[in-house]
Formats: C-alpha cells, structure tokens, sequence
C-alpha cells in the first residue's frame, strides 16, 4: 500500500522531520495500515486503533529511543511497532519467529520494558526516571497507562511511590472506559467525573515559570509550592483529585484523539519538573466504525474484511464448545442447584465466559476489575462465611496472586474453587500468556487439591466434585480454545479425589488391558488427548506394552497407579503441558525415590531453561515434544 507519508517514516527520526500539520494525515495512514494488516494476520486491533494519535504524539515530541515510553499491557503498541522499524517485518507479528506479541527489549531498543501484563508501567518507569536521575542523565520517561489497568494494585503502589520519590516522570492515563470488556469500580466512575479547572492550571504554571525564573523555585519550595497549590485546586474543583493529594501534577482531560492538541500539551509538560499525570480521552476503536461500535468484539476480531468490517468465521471440521463456555454454563447449571456458589472474575468476563453467569444471576457474580491478588482474598472472605465462590483467573495472570493462594486460602484451606483458564501453551500471544508454571508453582502449597480434565466430561465432574462440602481449596485448570466431544453436556457426578484412570479411549476405561505393560504414560489434563492420538497411531503389537493413565489429580496423587507402575514397568512417561520441573514429572520422580523405585523416567512439558515464545499453539507443542508426533517419537523408542 502505497502511503504518502507513512511509507517515508521508517524511525521516529523521520517522523520528526514533518511538519505538525501533516500529523493528522499520518495517523490516517497509521491507522488504516493497522487495519489493513491485522485484517489477515489477527490481532489486537481496537486497542491499537484506540492510541494512534497518542502513539504518533509521543513519538514526535520525545526523543525516543533515547526518551523512554513505557507501554502497558502492550495490546495498544502495534503504531508503535510500525513506527520504530518494524513495519516491512509486521505481518510476522504474532507468528512463529516473528515479531513478538508485545514490546519487548529482545526485539527493539525502543521497547523499554516487557508489558505483556497489566499495570507495571508506572513502577517500571519509575524506576527508570530514578535511576536517570542517580546516574546524571537527562533524558524523559512516559508512563502510559490504562484506565483498566489503573485499577491493579501493582498501579497504586507505584503511584504511592512516584509521590515520595524526586522524579520528572510523566504518567499518561489513557482512560477509554475500557479494558476488554468494560472497567469497573470505583476508578471507573472517579475517572469518569474527573475535571479540572484549566484556568487555574494556566495560571499554577505561570506562576511557576516566573519563581523559577526569579531562582526562587528550588526543589524544597517546588514541594511547599504544589502542596500550596493542592489547597487552593480543592478550594477552586467541584471534587477533591485523588492525584494531586499525592502530590502528582494533575492535567486534564484532553482530547486523546486529537493529536495536535496532544503534541501541544506534550510539549508544554515536557520542560515541567516534579511527577505528572496527564488524563486523556480516547475512543478504543478510533477510526475504524465497526470496532468504535462493538469494542469488546474488536478486541481481538480474528480475521476480517477491511472494506466492509465484515469477520471471517474460518471454516473448521471441530464442531466442540471452548472449554470457558463449558466452564460458563457448567456453573450457571451448579449455582442454579446450590444457593452459595458465586463467580468472580478480574476483569475477564468474556474472556473466561463467567459473563454467562452474570446475564442469568448478576447478583452473584463480580468483577473486581484488573486484580487477581484481590479477587482471591476477596473470594477467601466470602467462602469463610460460608460462600463457595469459583474465581477463575487465567493460569499466567494467577502468578500475581500467589501469596493470596497461599496467606488466604490455602492457611485457612477455604472453599475457593480457583479455575485457571488458560493453562498451558496458548499460543500466538507468547511467554507473557502461556500457563506454564501453575502446576510446579502450586503443587508445594500445603491443603491445595489440584486436578486438570482430560476433557469436558471431566472438567464439568471435577467442578462438580469441587463445590461439594469440605472440599476446601481446590484448583482446576484447563486450557484455551475447543474441547474434543461435541456431546459435552454429561451428567453430574462427583469424582473420587486423588484417583486416576486407564484410558483406552477419552472417555472409555479398561482396567484388565495393562497388567502386561512394560511402559507406562502418565498424563495430565488435555495433553492425554496427544498421547491417545500418538497410541492410535502405533500398530497394535507397539500397543500392546503401552498403558495409558490419565492421572486428573496432580495432588492428592495416585499412589496406587505409582505403586503399580513403579513395580511393573521398566519405562515411565510423564507428559504435561506445563513447566517438567517441579510438576508431574517431578512429583513421579520422588515419589519412586522415596519407595525405592528404580523405573526409567523420561519427562515431557515445557522448558525452564528459557522461555517459549509465540506461535500456533500446535507449532508451539511440537516445538517443545508434546505433540503427538513427538509422543509416537518417545514411545518407539520403548517399543
């Protein structure tokens, strides 16, 4: 596609040879090349589309790479990808050795920091303007933050931080009313009605332009300055401004979709000292109409047709519900028998589908907004009054709440059904999302029943068998995208805790085929899927030495399945689709020292000598020797 500017702009440098005027038409191109791209190679869109104007500002006014922009999450960073010399290379973005799924230092001296998560922008770069100003740089770092992702813990820390610490820092809150699905709480609504007095802001910073002029604005009279002007800002607004009481310059709202406005107010902050929060509107979706009308959707649309906005459903032969959906009706079906379930969520209602949940009983379940650490111990208060909540966090956003697991949860061992979608490879958006330390990080905990279904059937028995009473904690974890039967919806029946399965097929068991095995596969969660696709293709007499156990239960174990194989088989196969370290393989591992066992052990999962990156989650398997291919490989070698 042929732009006129943006086919010129290969770095920001370049970008800053134009004249503000032309700024407006390059964010037209900006955004139309976005669209154009992620039409056929899917992404996150809306975000992206949503911060154009912002990215296209902060690029022409800092001197980046040298001026440091700290994105969080990093949905929104595909302009900036483009800008900074990525664009020849964009359509790999999200593939198999490709352009990573968001910034990352590994790729480009323009990404400052990993961002993969929510809400580390404001520490991070906080950090960075800290260590500027120990080392006697001169150089601007920008914060660029989410009103979803300002609603994290992690964000209130850093800004409790930025407001003790000498800085220059410039936190810029992108406030759309959005995260993926819509914010809430009370950041939401606080943001929402926010305004300022832009006269007096005209007035504070003339002011200060005239002390500091006069030398009489030093560093300990700048503190005395701002306190003096947090007063007279609550004498003169209709509301107090939780920023300004902690002592961050406040300015704002802006218009975040009118970009030279932006580079006017960028320029007029940049030569300020002292902490700044700069409050801009955006629109997510900016641009593009069926993304501004639909944002949620727009998310991530998959492919699409660019001329008519129309999404391209890809044809497939899978006709299975995703196992969050299985997860969403599977708990309206138990919260409608038992009166004490409720769901929560942060901030993933569609994405885990628990907003099946809240469309029939909205009074029982909650978002709290972009908190995992909250979201249990929150869920731990309602079980210890006798509530069985079932929170359910993606498997690699669960490692920020890991002392609550353990402080609130597993100390107390209340009823909280921890549900980790999400577990496992998840694909093309890389090592920030995959779930691949739940099991190795969560086995060691004290009181934790952790069990994965091989299937539907079995997720919805485990959920089932997990509301029970006294089960106390319990964690399930499954992973993304389709199940394997269409006929998901099996009675519900509760599972013997700790006890494992022959699998002959995924659903039928044979306990008389086995007793002459000399190889024995134990697996865990939907991967035995992989190694019932490696046996058929085996012929029968490779068969015949292979059992195959589905052991659902990483804690309790099955110590009898162990004691049996441990005696009989002379080669043990241990497959997960997490880390191998400090999972299943381990906890096979010692359980065979510890009765003095001697099979061969080979373990199969994910690395811990480096991280897995991005690719289609079949790719991603094979790369790391679960598929079913690599599954046959290991099994030949017994036969």
């Amino acid at each position: 596609m042929e732009y006129k500017y943006l086919n010129n702009i290969n770095y920001p440098a370049d970008l800053r040879t134009l004249d503000v005027e032309a700024l407006s038409d390059v964010c037209s191109e900006l955004r139309d090349d976005i669209v154009k791209e992620l039409s056929v190679n899917p992404g996150h869109l809306a975000s992206s589309l949503g911060v154009t104007e912002l990215t296209v500002a902060l690029h022409y006014v800092y001197d980046t790479p040298y001026d440091r922009i700290v994105w969080d999450v990093g949905h929104q960073a595909y302009g900036h990808k483009i800008l900074t010399g990525r664009r020849s290379i964009f359509s790999t973005n999200r593939k198999l050795g490709g352009l990573h799924p968001f910034p990352s230092p590994q790729e480009s001296e323009y990404d400052t920091f990993t961002c993969g998560h929510a809400s580390n922008s404001i520490s991070a770069a906080l950090g960075m303007a800290v260590a500027d100003n120990l080392s006697g740089r001169k150089r601007h770092v920008v914060a660029v933050i989410g009103d979803g992702s300002m609603s994290g813990g992690l964000a209130f820390e850093g800004l409790n931080n930025v407001s003790s610490s000498p800085n220059d820092l410039l936190i810029i809150l992108n406030d759309n009313n959005m995260s993926i699905d819509r914010s809430v709480g009370g950041m939401k609504q606080y943001l929402l009605s926010l305004n300022t007095n832009e006269s007096y802001n005209r007035w504070r910073n003339g002011v200060a332009r005239w002390l500091r002029k006069h030398g009489w604005l030093d560093e300990n009279t700048r503190k005395k300055t701002i306190r003096m002007g947090n007063a007279l800002k609550a004498a003169l607004s209709p509301q107090a401004n939780v920023f300004e009481g902690m002592n961050i310059r406040y300015f704002g709202p802006v218009d975040g979709n009118d970009v030279k406005e932006l580079v006017r107010v960028l320029r007029q902050l940049k030569g300020m000292s002292g902490p700044k929060l700069l409050h801009i509107h955006t629109v997510k979706g900016k641009g593009y109409e069926p993304a501004e009308r639909s944002a949620t959707i727009w998310h991530a649309p998959g492919k699409f047709d660019a001329d008519t906005g129309e999404r391209i459903q890809e044809t497939s032969a899978n006709k299975t519900l995703k196992y969050q959906d299985v997860f969403g009706k599977t708990l309206v079906e138990l919260a409608r028998a038992n009166d004490k379930i409720v769901g929560v969520t942060p901030a993933m209602p569609t994405g885990c589908s628990m907003n099946i949940m809240m469309d029939v009983m909205p009074e029982r379940a909650f978002d709290v907004g972009i908190a995992e650490g909250h979201a249990v111990t929150f869920s731990a208060g309602m079980a210890k009054e006798g509530l069985v909540p079932f929170c359910n966090i993606y498997s690699a956003f669960s490692q920020r709440a890991y002392d609550n697991i353990i402080h609130d949860v597993a100390i107390e061992q209340l009823n909280v059904v921890l549900c980790l979608d999400r577990a496992g490879i998840v694909g093309e958006d890389g090592a920030t999302h995959h779930g691949a330390f739940d099991l190795a990080a969560l086995r060691p905990i004290p009181n934790l029943t952790i069990c994965a279904p091989m299937n539907e059937h079995e997720l919805r028995r485990m959920m089932y068998t997990a509301q029970l009473p006294d089960q106390g904690p319990v964690v399930i974890r499954y992973p993304r995208g389709c199940g394997v039967i269409e006929d998901w919806q099996c009675p519900l029946e509760p599972l013997e805790v700790g006890k494992g399965r022959v699998v002959n097929d995924n659903e039928n068991e044979d306990e008389n085929n086995n007793d002459n095995a000399e190889t024995a596969v134990l697996s865990i969660g939907t991967v035995g899927n992989n190694v019932q696709e490696a046996l058929s293709m085996l012929t029968p007499d490779e068969r015949a030495s292979i059992v195959h156990y589905d052991m659902r239960y990483l804690k309790p174990l099955d110590t009898s399945i162990l004691h049996k194989v441990g005696k009989q088989c002379r080669r043990v196969i241990t497959i997960e689709d997490g880390v191998k370290d400090g999972g299943l393989g381990s906890a096979v591992l010692e359980f065979f020292a510890d009765h003095d066992m001697h099979p061969e052990v080979v373990r199969l999962g994910l690395p811990t000598t480096e991280f897995v990156e991005h690719g289609t989650v079949q790719q991603l398997q094979h790369l790391v020797g679960i598929d079913a291919e690599s599954i046959v490989n290991e099994l030949r070698k017994t036969v």
